[in-house]
């Protein structure tokens, strides 16, 4: 018993140095089955639809259903996590204007490849099968700006959890490449049931966003170009 005291103590593990990672790796997996099993279309759709309707469309309200639920779990709980558990500002996990000088012009930059990047991708069935997630989108521009407005809210949570709470939440510990790796290994596995080429391309997305944010000290510019590519998306899938 000695020997495997030795090996494995639980106070280490919530230490000082090891408490904050600890509580990071452990919230995300929870939190990600979470959302995926009870704040997705499919489920409002299964078990909610017969209870709630806004908009009278039970599929636009799927669809906010799924990014109100992201927005919840992954936005506003990492953020409850970094300021009642942590104790900690806001600002030292991205959420500041941070280096603009930098990230502006390369924001225009990145954005304009995401763009360009989702053009070919609107022609390929299987994203046509897939986006928009909510198909009645493209039945008018006031629906679609709806739908963007919705996705905003849906990417602003996303980067606060992965490339926020989780990178910058990891770095201290991990260092800087292993908190990237981190997240873009996340990341990356709550894509499967994706298109193929997504999955793949997505590991290359989040190590650029992680790059972003590190380099730019905060997570607008990610918040912004992935945002970008997956707005593009949808509208030339609907209006091009």
């Amino acid at each position: 018993m000695n020997r495997f005291e030795n090996f494995f103590s639980l106070p280490e593990l919530f230490s000082k140095e090891n408490k904050k990672p600890t509580i990071i790796l452990l919230l995300a997996p929870l939190v990600l089955i979470t959302w995926k099993y009870y704040g997705t279309k499919s489920f409002y759709l299964t078990h909610l639809s017969s209870t709630f309707i806004l908009f009278n469309s039970a599929a636009m309200t799927a669809e906010w259903y799924n990014y109100f639920s992201a927005f919840l779990l992954l936005g506003v709980s990492s953020i409850a996590i970094i300021k009642l558990v942590f104790k900690e500002s806001l600002a030292d996990y991205g959420l500041q204007v941070g280096d603009w000088k930098f990230w502006v012009p390369a924001a225009l930059v990145v954005g304009a490849v995401m763009i360009g990047l989702s053009y070919p991708s609107s022609k390929d069935p299987q994203y046509i099968a897939e986006y928009p997630l909510y198909k009645g989108a493209g039945d008018s521009m006031q629906l679609f700006a709806m739908h963007a407005f919705a996705y905003l809210l849906f990417y602003i949570s996303w980067e606060i959890f992965f490339r926020g709470f989780m990178q910058i939440g990891l770095m201290p510990r991990f260092g800087i490449w292993g908190a990237i790796l981190v997240q873009v290994a996340l990341s990356c596995i709550v894509h499967i049931g994706k298109p193929d080429s997504e999955i793949y391309s997505s590991i290359l997305g989040a190590l650029v966003w992680g790059l972003l944010v590190f380099r730019s000290k905060s997570i607008w510019p990610a918040i912004i170009t992935h945002w970008l590519l997956g707005i593009s998306l949808d509208y030339f899938i609907c209006f091009g």
